[in-house]
């Protein structure tokens, strides 16, 4: 009779051995899992500080919609307008009393997936109100009546649905072109004569020292050099070039940024973020900024299309060749309303600025 080898386990024996095995392994990836979890969290909530830390340092404001004199065009709806102002403030501040010297409006199609980039010429004549009186006047001044009336005088003399701003000065626009290790500019013989003299009292304003620039084509420019080149007003084509300059400095800003790293990403947010004001919250802008940087640019321009200096009351403006003409243009252009017809009210004011200027209808 053969003996029981107890060196061989029986079937419940094995299958309760199997059962231990899989009850440790299954622990020992439920732990994994826990870890991995909590890997998670901490990764999250470090990002989530980070994020927060820098969205705090942004100078939000909230402003009343309802006073920005938006009218409702189911057409603009597909369109996100923001506008990009700058102050002439030297000293960061934003209070009013000052003027909106460069006005741009980054005009977003969300179905399209483009931007475009248009200026307002600060000379332009428009009407307004300041203290509570409605006037005509350089748009630029509008901001003496706070960021909730220059918004309100763009739309209400363009016919547009900007609600959004970002605002800086060019302390700001200094700091911001240093970050991104500068900008190239091709400087031509005209400009050559102003820079160097805009370059010296800009770096007294801002207190940063800058070479001057001996040469034309393309140069390198730093902070205070891309400033100087940004107020040159003096040459052909005056203030409505400098315009182009100013979106040309803009557009090379946005160039390099979509190439720097993510510690240089950081060192420009440090910088500008403190720098800016905005009624776009940090979770809006968390949204935004990656999109922005995805969208087709499209070639950027000067608005009014047409428009003609005069001197009023000892001062010059640059009134639309008619505002009416140039609004409906700019629908058809921009955002594609081929069938736009200018409302009434702003047919009234131009038909007003043409009484008061004597500039007509020179749009073809």
């Amino acid at each position: 009779m053969l003996k029981k080898d107890n060196n061989i386990k029986s079937k419940k024996d094995i299958n309760k051995t199997q059962k231990n095995k899989k009850y440790k392994a299954l622990k020992v990836i439920g732990i994994i899992v826990f870890v991995i979890l909590v890997i998670i969290l901490i990764i999250f909530l470090i990002v989530n500080t980070f994020i927060n830390s820098k969205l705090n340092k942004i100078k939000y404001e909230n402003i009343a919609i309802e006073e920005l004199g938006i009218d409702e065009n189911e057409q603009m709806k597909k369109f996100r307008n923001i506008a990009i102002l700058g102050l002439d403030s030297q000293y960061d501040t934003y209070e009013t009393g000052y003027r909106t010297d460069c006005i741009m409006i980054a005009s977003i199609n969300e179905d399209e997936k483009t931007m475009q980039l248009y200026s307002i010429y600060r000379d332009t004549y428009v009407q307004m109100e300041e203290n509570g009186t409605t006037k005509m006047d350089k748009i630029n001044h509008a901001y003496y009546g706070g960021i909730e009336n220059t918004l309100k005088t763009i739309n209400t003399n363009l016919d547009l649905n900007i609600s959004e701003y970002v605002i800086a000065d060019f302390n700001a626009v200094v700091d911001v072109v240093d970050a991104v290790g500068g900008i190239d500019i091709n400087i031509n013989n005209e400009e050559i004569k102003f820079i160097n003299n805009y370059i010296e009292s800009v770096s007294e304003i801002v207190g940063k020292s800058a070479d001057k620039i001996n040469k034309t084509g393309i140069q390198h420019l730093n902070g205070v050099q891309a400033v100087a080149y940004c107020r040159i007003r003096y040459t052909t084509g005056y203030d409505y070039k400098r315009t182009e300059r100013m979106r040309t400095v803009l557009e090379k800003i946005g160039n390099k940024v979509k190439t720097l790293s993510l510690s240089e990403m950081n060192n420009l947010l440090d910088i500008i973020l403190p720098k800016i004001r905005t009624n776009i919250s940090g979770k809006e802008i968390l949204k935004l900024a990656p999109k922005v940087l995805s969208l087709e640019q499209r070639q950027s321009f000067g608005w009014p299309y047409k428009t003609k200096g005069v001197y009023l009351r000892g001062d010059f403006f640059g009134p639309a060749a008619t505002l009416e003409s140039n609004v409906q243009k700019l629908h058809k252009d921009v955002y594609g309303q081929k069938n736009y017809e200018v409302p009434e009210y702003i047919k009234q004011i131009s038909n007003k600025i043409v009484e008061e200027t004597g500039v007509k209808n020179e749009l073809q």
